[in-house]
């Protein structure tokens, strides 16, 4: 059986047949769907990877967005569909400018409190 494994090293057994437009699995039950579910986080998902049983890895994939979930109950157990898909190049440059404004806001709060702080002591000497 294929497994995902995702940034953090966990490893989520898949259905065979299963593509990143539809990642197949099967639980024992809702709340081991729910836990899969949990841990296809941002962070983990930033890069993946398909194995085969051998651990040969037949697809790498960078900054994955999980696009939806389908899961229906079929003889006792889950199976669920994840929709996945690798960013495009506008909304990895899109992630980009947010962090590079995040750092520029942080800088200038920065700034500002070390002015009013020099203010406060009667200027620079």
């Amino acid at each position: 059986m294929d497994k995902l494994v995702l940034k953090d090293g966990t490893k989520i057994d898949l259905v065979a047949g299963s593509s990143l437009g539809a990642l197949q699995i099967e639980s024992e039950s809702r709340e081991t769907m729910l836990e899969i579910w949990k841990k296809l986080t941002d962070e983990n998902l930033k890069s993946i990877r398909i194995e085969t049983p051998d651990g040969l890895t037949v697809g790498k994939y960078e900054d994955v967005l999980l696009v939806s979930e389908t899961s229906a109950v079929e003889g006792g157990k889950v199976k669920t569909s994840f929709n996945m898909r690798e960013k495009t190049s506008e909304e990895k440059r899109l992630d980009a400018l947010e962090e590079s404004q995040e750092i520029q806001d942080e800088a200038i709060i920065d700034l500002g409190a070390a002015a009013r702080e020099l203010a406060e002591k009667g200027g620079a000497k």
